[in-house]
């Protein structure tokens, strides 16, 4: 299957099937970040279309991303899969780190990189992602490879969607630029769909 097909695939179940269940409660601006927690879990759903998506998976390790603006400087974790066909989540740093979708592209080459991280953590304490919505275009977004490169990447769009109605190839589809797209949960708490009502997308351009 092509890269921008397996993408699409992905992303398609990730917000139809499964959605991005990384925080749970209702998701507010800045203006009032210390609501209580109404549910908190630490699962994603994607799915892989094949089960040779395993052995055709990029390579890359360690390295960090580094968000001045939003005080992050939080390590990346390879995500794969789990036996549900549902996308990890990190478990190494599970609340301050982030986790690159490593049957996408690594950040700084052709097509659309995606991370995704928490929102909050059980109970409701802030994670990673929290103050992810206060990006604004032009924002710089890092990523510090393990062999210590910094790659620089613009903020160009933040986009809230629902599921339905969120652009699957934009975000992961085959692309001719570089970019990095981070993404996170967003909206109110489905406790009957274990999902949350919108989607979080910060999309990047490596410059």
């Amino acid at each position: 299957m092509q890269h921008g097909q397996r993408y699409l695939y992905a992303f398609a179940l990730v917000f139809i099937l499964g959605g991005m269940v990384l925080g749970g409660w209702l998701w507010f601006r800045s203006s009032n970040p210390q609501q209580p927690s109404v549910k908190a879990t630490d699962s994603i759903g994607i799915a892989s279309p094949h089960q040779d998506v395993a052995q055709s998976a990029t390579p890359w390790t360690g390295g960090r991303l580094v968000v001045p603006s939003l005080n992050i400087n939080a390590p990346i974790e390879s995500v794969g899969l789990l036996a549900d066909g549902s996308m990890a989540v990190p478990t190494q740093n599970q609340w301050d780190g982030v986790g690159w979708y490593k049957f996408g592209p690594v950040p700084g080459e052709q097509g659309n990189a995606v991370i995704d991280g928490h929102l909050d953590r059980p109970g409701g304490a802030a994670a990673v992602f929290w103050r992810l919505h206060e990006l604004q275009k032009g924002d710089n977004v890092m990523v510090v490879t393990s062999q210590g490169k910094t790659l620089h990447f613009r903020v160009t769009n933040v986009q809230i969607y629902t599921p339905d109605l969120a652009p699957r190839e934009q975000i992961f589809g085959a692309t001719s630029g570089s970019f990095l797209n981070l993404i996170t949960c967003a909206g109110q708490w489905i406790p009957s769909r274990q999902q949350t009502t919108e989607r979080l997308v910060v999309y990047t351009v490596l410059v």
